[in-house]
């Protein structure tokens, strides 16, 4: 290492500095996009790829909140959120390389991720929906029927 290398590194924690040694792989944007599933999921935060795929259920937000920056650089939906500094050492335990600055589109337009189709016939909001419709019809036929048969001619 140059002499600017080691008095830099000096200033770094342990781990920064014997990542920065050891050349992290340079992941090209395209191949960082494809990861966009709940069991498959990087993301790009300040040019570094973190492979967060373990982290989905424990993340404090939701995996959605994870999903949804997936495809694109995510700096700035990580840093509008305010994280803790515990949440930001946590980030290294995922990081797994830098991304190819040269790959990255200026723009790009969201790709959503790939999810199951949504049905609604088998969920119980449409079940719950039908009975809050169904059950008041009843209840007034059931009055009909009985004013109908018990009133006095």
């Amino acid at each position: 290492m140059e002499l600017f290398e080691l008095a830099f590194c000096s200033a770094l924690s342990a781990c920064e500095c014997s990542r920065m040694a050891s050349d992290p792989k340079v992941h090209a944007f395209e191949e960082v996009a494809i990861h966009n599933k709940t069991k498959d999921c990087w993301l790009i935060i300040s040019g570094k790829v973190y492979d967060v795929t373990p982290f989905m259920e424990d993340h404090p937000g939701g995996d959605e909140v994870l999903l949804s920056a997936t495809g694109k650089d995510a700096t700035n939906d990580f840093e509008d959120v305010g994280h803790s500094d515990s949440a930001r050492e946590m980030m290294e335990t995922y990081y797994i390389g830098e991304i190819d600055s040269k790959t990255v589109p200026a723009k790009r337009t969201y790709i959503p991720p790939q999810q199951a189709a949504y049905n609604p016939d088998k969920t119980p909001e449409f079940v719950i929906k039908i009975l809050q419709f169904l059950v008041p019809l009843l209840i007034l036929g059931l009055a009909i029927a009985v004013r109908h048969y018990t009133k006095k001619e």
